[in-house]
């Protein structure tokens, strides 16, 4: 596997095409603690998780304005409340205006319901077993929700752990494309073979900086790409 750079030249590369190093910090989001984490309520985590559901390959404005509505008819995404909906009603608010009919979609929320509900029985609510996973391992987390969850695999369910404040890094673009350009990857970023790869650089250029993985993921994608200031 060919070698990125260091932190230091990444850093620099980012602050040199974002203004200087007090532009970008303040552009930077830090993760959530785990103790914080574990005290998001199981609701939050189907809700966030149903929202990038819907706006994966849609427009995500059209999924936010709608999103109260989303709230109101499936009872603000209570785990048991959803799990009792039999067939026919979930097929009914599958078809309800103030939302985005696709049935497809609407049974994630029951099927992703069922997940959650099992991973808190097993691990006292779902939000200890997200906040207790390891971020050196955070792949193993998006594979587990893909194999688990429904329609969580790609983007989907990292960009739900990002919302949620799980430390992650996300396949963006720029991200990709660094590491492509470096011969770190070769092929689909979602490659068992790829994500080991771009974890171990991730978890390398952690061990340097110190930095969280949200950091260092937006870091990296602001030294490269068409985003200059």
């Amino acid at each position: 596997m060919s070698e990125i750079e260091s932190f230091q030249a990444i850093y620099a590369r980012a602050c040199e095409r974002k203004g200087g190093p007090h532009v970008l910090e303040a552009m930077l989001d830090k993760p959530l603690s785990s103790q914080a984490l574990a005290k998001i309520g199981d609701d939050r985590y189907l809700a966030e998780m149903t929202k990038k559901v819907f706006q994966s390959g849609f427009v995500w404005r059209v999924v936010r304005n709608k999103w109260p509505d989303f709230e109101r008819v499936f009872f603000d995404f209570d785990i048991q409340k959803i799990l009792m909906m039999p067939d026919e009603m979930l097929e009914r608010k599958a078809s309800d205006p103030s939302i985005i009919r696709n049935f497809t979609k609407v049974k994630t929320i029951r099927a992703n319901a069922l997940m959650i509900d099992d991973l808190s029985d097993e691990h006292g609510s779902f939000a200890k077993f997200v906040a207790d996973w390891p971020t050196q391992d955070i792949i193993g987390l998006w594979a587990y929700l893909k194999k688990h969850g429904a329609r969580l695999g790609g983007n989907t369910g990292p960009y739900s752990l990002r919302a949620l404040g799980k430390d992650t890094f996300l396949l963006s673009q720029d991200v990709v494309g660094y590491f492509t350009q470096c011969g770190v990857i070769t092929g689909s970023a979602q490659s068992k073979r790829s994500l080991t790869a771009i974890q171990a650089s991730f978890n390398d250029l952690q061990q340097q900086s110190g930095r969280s993985l949200q950091e260092l993921s937006m870091i990296l994608s602001k030294s490269v790409g068409d985003n200059i200031i």
